[in-house]
């Protein structure tokens, strides 16, 4: 399939698919019986024990398209039926074990779960006492030992996923920072983010509605078999007023950062909101160093509709946690829906759009600065433009640019306790920044240096040329 990066990725948009294309219909409440059986027609299975089985995943995979648990307030939901083929993580003896005479691995274990099969010649974790506190790895001189664990805890650096007393995995609201890391991990796509598909097409579908398709910068790296401006035009083929960059935003958000930067002196972004909420349950100490700025998408609804107050706003981009981002009561006065890419794909098939077939149309309002948002490094290097273009390139920023989670600690734990000449803090969530978000149709480094071109062909060249457009 081109337009994704794996297996699990096509069937969930083939799942979206079908329940929008059902939607547009006003067909959907009695497709859900049905549409089971397009994605897993049968008799045979082809990815699970039983067709059975199949079907019941796919009616799991409906719900979330359809919204999920509303009263859940995280964006990322597990789909336990489909969660029952990963092994229990932790730490596990391997072939290579000797059973050695030294026993060093029982010897240093707090809690004596390691005992030895003569028969096999091999030590035994008894899983009932093991800690996993890896004392046993370490003292093993074959490096038998090894910590093992589900692609779910692996991918999620905030410890927020765990596997629950009946197996699946289980997701801790109060940990979670709804990145979707995980989501992208499974490699049996039994975590993901729910969708507000559905309300999207509700609000295209009315007359007397004037919706504004507000796009990442990173839609820059995404749709390679179309080019931008046919993904333009394929974006108001399926009913949006218009479409305007995301990048705009980015734009005032720059601008208006460096002002609260030689304000306060010390300042952390706020344009991931995964990030955000990472300062909110993990380092709540420094909530009062986060800009105060709202991120580019609330910034670009706030001024549309400060200009068409019944218009309304739905964001396209890569992120799942814009999901949590956008019903927050600050926000949910500006935008009124968001998108990934993955849903904007199967928008656009549900419609039967051929995309690469349209006319060019044009979508230029942003700087290279605000479309470079979309990368780590970028947000540091638009606000020392902004800066410099305030005349004040006597100010130094010394900026700790933060490409995933756990570079955000390392420095947030530096601030927080004093260490190093940091002054601006750029956290990313995900790897490389919002061009590798959860949502994406691809990852991988092309992106970074396609974002850069995007942001090249910017019209617009300064922030101050961006912004005056809003003048």
């Amino acid at each position: 399939m081109r337009k994704f990066d794996t297996r699990v990725q096509h069937i969930k948009y083939k799942v979206l698919r079908e329940v929008a294309r059902a939607e547009w219909k006003d067909q959907l409440a009695e497709s859900t019986l049905s549409i089971p059986k397009i994605i897993s027609p049968g008799p045979e299975s082809t990815m699970r024990c039983c067709v059975y089985k199949e079907r019941a995943i796919v009616g799991e995979r409906i719900r979330l398209a359809m919204g999920g648990d509303r009263e859940n307030p995280n964006s990322i939901e597990v789909i336990g039926i489909a969660c029952d083929e990963c092994p229990t993580s932790g730490y596990a003896v391997t072939e290579i074990c000797r059973g050695c005479l030294a026993h060093r691995c029982a010897d240093v274990c707090p809690k004596g779960a390691i005992t030895f099969d003569d028969r096999l010649h091999q030590a035994i974790i008894d899983k009932t006492k093991c800690v996993n506190c890896g004392m046993c790895a370490k003292a093993c001189p074959y490096t038998a030992i090894v910590n093992r664990k589900r692609p779910c805890e692996n991918a999620c650096k905030v410890g927020a996923i765990k596997a629950a007393p009946t197996g699946e995995a289980q997701i801790d609201n109060n940990k979670c920072i709804s990145c979707g890391a995980c989501s992208y991990q499974c490699p049996f796509g039994a975590i993901s983010d729910k969708s507000y598909i559905v309300d999207v097409i509700k609000l295209l579908k009315n007359p007397a509605n004037k919706v504004y398709a507000v796009v990442a910068p990173a839609i820059g790296s995404q749709f390679s078999y179309a080019k931008l401006g046919q993904v333009v035009s394929g974006i108001k083929a399926l009913g949006f007023h218009t479409v305007v960059e995301a990048a705009l935003g980015a734009d005032i958000v720059a601008w208006d950062e460096t002002d609260e930067l030689l304000e306060k002196g010390f300042l952390t972004s706020s344009c991931c909101p995964a990030f955000v909420e990472y300062i909110d349950k993990f380092f709540p100490q420094m909530k009062e160093h986060v800009s105060h700025n709202p991120s580019p998408m609330v910034a670009m609804g706030k001024y549309i509709k400060s200009n068409e107050p019944d218009s309304k706003v739905v964001f396209i981009g890569p992120c799942t946690a814009k999901k949590i981002e956008f019903i927050k009561e600050k926000n949910s006065p500006y935008v009124d829906g968001v998108l990934t890419f993955e849903e904007l794909q199967a928008l656009f098939d549900s419609r039967d759009l051929e995309v690469s077939a349209m006319e060019e149309d044009v979508l230029d309002n942003a700087s290279f600065y605000g479309r470079i948002f979309a990368r780590s490094g970028g947000l540091s290097e638009a606000v020392v433009q902004a800066l410099k273009e305030k005349g004040r390139e006597d100010v130094q920023v010394n900026a700790s640019v933060c490409s995933g989670i756990e570079e955000c600690r390392i420095a947030l734990l530096k601030a927080s306790k004093g260490i190093g000449n940091a002054n601006f803090i750029e956290g990313m969530a995900c790897i490389n920044g919002c061009i590798n978000g959860a949502g994406c149709l691809t990852h991988g480094e092309k992106n970074k240096a396609e974002v850069d071109k995007y942001g090249r062909e910017a019209l617009e060249k300064t922030i101050s040329d961006a912004l005056s457009i809003l003048k």
